[in-house]
């Protein structure tokens, strides 16, 4: 069965660009194009995963839709989507447990999400077992389940600040090597020419001896 997504964006482009890079991916992909379309939609259908812009009807939009799917009893992962990123306690202070800034790479996206629906997976378990739980461990194991899921949030965040930084080295290693071989050509072609314009020594001699002859 594939796992269902709702994407709220304002902007259709996007939407529809993200909407077609995840359902080539293997999810089934609901859109709405407001907060108020998208709490909608959280209210009437189960979803694993809410992925919301922020910026829409107001600034803080996509805080309402983060809010009511807090509030869904079947709990789906919650992401925001942004082009202008906030720090960490803000998002998180928000109800979202992971902040994807775009325009992102396809690859780096879909590890997120993956990452966030193993998260869910784990958190659902607990919920689970919550139940038969005493009343006096439920706060305790709530505060757990929400420190593992933050943790898991910054993990995912350095994991693709690493890939970032790793692939920017392999850019710059490739420059250098670039450039020693451009100067190896030029050394090279330097004497070749050098070579050119001094004639061998032996045809020196030997047009000297030839003279005076």
């Amino acid at each position: 069965m594939k796992r269902r997504i709702l994407l709220v964006d304002d902007e259709v482009a996007v939407l529809l660009t993200l909407k077609a890079v995840l359902e080539i991916s293997g999810f089934d992909v609901d859109t709405a194009t407001s907060a108020r379309e998208g709490k909608a939609r959280i209210r009437h259908r189960e979803y694993e995963m809410v992925i919301t812009d922020m910026r829409m009807e107001d600034e803080r939009a996509g805080e309402d839709v983060i809010a009511e799917a807090r509030k869904a009893a079947y709990k789906p992962a919650v992401a925001l989507l942004t082009a202008f990123p906030v720090d960490d306690v803000s998002w998180q202070d928000m109800g979202a447990d992971q902040m994807l800034v775009k325009p992102m790479h396809t690859r780096v996206l879909l590890e997120q999400l993956e990452d966030l629906f193993v998260a869910r997976a784990s958190e659902m378990s607990g919920v689970a077992v919550k139940k038969a739980v005493p009343a006096k461990t439920t706060g305790k194991s709530a505060a757990k389940r929400s420190a593992t899921v933050k943790k898991s949030a910054k993990k995912v965040a350095k994991k693709a600040v690493a890939k970032k930084t790793v692939a920017k080295k392999a850019v710059v290693k490739k420059a250098v090597a670039k450039k020693a071989v451009a100067k190896k050509t030029v050394v090279k072609k330097k004497a070749v020419v050098a070579k050119k314009a001094k004639p061998p020594a032996k045809k020196v001699v030997a047009k000297k001896a030839a003279k005076k002859r």
